[in-house]
């Protein structure tokens, strides 16, 4: 059973939208207690806290999009 949580874990970590990872890196916390925060959120805000998680995803996901450097025009 913890084999299969500990699986599950690394599955999220390796290919997640990074948003717990690269918050922690921006406030200078773990990315451990990053994800707890917005566990715990998420279940006293009845998932308001899944929603901001969400939309963080994807405005980091945009920004990536936005800011990617293109060599050449054939890039497009």
């Amino acid at each position: 059973m913890m084999k299969a949580i500990y699986s599950l874990r690394y599955y999220l970590e390796k290919r997640g939208f990074y948003v717990s990872s690269r918050l922690a890196d921006r406030l200078g916390m773990r990315a451990k207690s990053v994800r707890l925060f917005f566990i715990y959120v998420s279940f006293a805000t009845l998932g308001v806290g899944f929603a901001v998680y969400l939309t963080l995803a994807f405005l980091l996901k945009l920004k990536d999009l936005v800011n990617t450097k293109r060599s050449s025009v054939f890039d497009l």
